[in-house]
């Protein structure tokens, strides 16, 4: 109660500093967020909740014209799915939601014993998933408009104070239309938040902006055992979902992130998974086979266990790991030259482009065919 009542304080001085006009509009906590007189964050929002059946993985992406976005609205858990807690935010419901499905409760239900006791439930937004990809939102009749949600397969997109229906409509979309072609669920989450944006986004043109996307993999331990695989926040930019994309694609080392002609790295590896799609790289090849797996939690026990036995598994998976990145990772001459056969037939040879150009123009028309392939597979 302590903290909660200094933390009033400190938004009502911040307030009373403004113009009268604008401190009779709203009160801003110190961060910048707007809060009501309780001091509840205010995250009129636009957000999508996700999972991956094949992966494990769930993931919550949301973006706003609020900083910080990312410090309220999203929450997941590995093994039991996803939530955002948006509107009048009533942070709680993020942890407290995932409590109820990690017990089983399915998200409709949930969300009811969440809001059952709620007197301010119709200003209220939430949605929720589990990883049986059972969906459900609630929408208060209290919220902004435009506000509404829609469902999926393996998603549940939610909105309020949007341009219009148009920005929901785009998000399911671009989800939908990514599902079954193996594209990381960050990516296809990102994508479906940059198409929404696209449309118009949250109408409250003028304000500061943020993003955020979480992700958890019960495969991964993260940091400290969280499971968290990835987070990213953007607290304030003026594209905060384009930058989101950008930190993604680059701390990722996704193919696209930079522009290269002989070079070595994961990226390489996915430009001949992408050529190989596509016959333009060893067509012979049956099937283009995955990195060596290594299981460090595995590892970790056997490290203390056996001694001997690490040291042996070790050895042996930076050999795998060698062959492999000899064989797939390095932007040899073979795959020089499939990029180049490639953009051949794609019209993308230009004066003065280096042999085997891997620029923005390529990743754009290798990355649309690849997806039409695998589509079409």
């Amino acid at each position: 109660m302590v903290k909660h009542a200094v933390r009033l304080v400190a938004a009502l001085a911040i307030a009373l500093a403004l113009p009268l006009g604008a401190a009779e509009a709203q009160i801003r906590a110190p961060d910048g967020v707007t809060i009501d007189e309780e001091g509840r964050p205010q995250y009129s929002t636009f957000s999508l909740c996700a999972v991956d059946p094949v992966t494990g993985q769930s993931g919550a992406a949301v973006t706003t014209r609020v900083p910080f976005v990312g410090r309220a609205v999203p929450w997941v858990r590995a093994g039991v799915g996803a939530v955002c807690t948006q509107a009048s935010t009533m942070v709680e419901y993020g942890t407290r939601g995932l409590d109820l499905m990690a017990k089983g409760v399915e998200p409709r239900e949930a969300i009811a014993q969440l809001l059952s006791a709620d007197e301010a439930r119709e200003s209220r937004q939430l949605g929720m998933i589990d990883m049986k990809g059972r969906a459900a939102a609630h929408t208060g009749k209290g919220n902004g408009e435009w506000a509404g949600s829609r469902q999926g397969l393996n998603y549940t997109v939610q909105a309020n104070i949007m341009v219009g229906p148009e920005v929901v409509e785009a998000v399911a979309k671009t989800f939908e239309s990514t599902e079954g072609i193996g594209m990381p669920l960050a990516e296809r989450m990102i994508l479906a938040l940059e198409a929404g944006q696209a449309k118009g986004g949250d109408r409250r043109w003028g304000n500061l902006q943020s993003a955020a996307i979480k992700v958890a993999d019960p495969n991964d331990p993260g940091r400290g055992g969280d499971y968290i695989t990835l987070a990213i926040e953007v607290g304030e930019h003026a594209e905060p979902v384009g930058e989101m994309k950008r930190i993604y694609y680059t701390t990722g080392r996704r193919l696209g992130y930079r522009t290269f002609s002989r070079i070595e790295g994961p990226d390489v590896v996915e430009l001949k998974r992408m050529l190989h799609t596509l016959g333009y790289w060893r067509p012979a090849l049956t099937a283009f086979p995955a990195a060596p797996a290594v299981n460090a939690l595995r590892n970790q026990e056997l490290r203390k266990t056996d001694p001997a036995a690490f040291d042996k598994a070790q050895t042996e998976a930076r050999r795998l790991a060698a062959d492999y990145q000899r064989d797939f990772g390095q932007y040899d001459a073979e795959a020089v030259a499939a990029v180049d056969k490639f953009r051949q037939d794609k019209a993308l040879n230009y004066a003065g482009n280096p042999a085997g150009l891997v620029d923005e123009r390529l990743v754009s028309a290798l990355t649309a065919a690849y997806r039409e392939k695998r589509k079409s597979n």
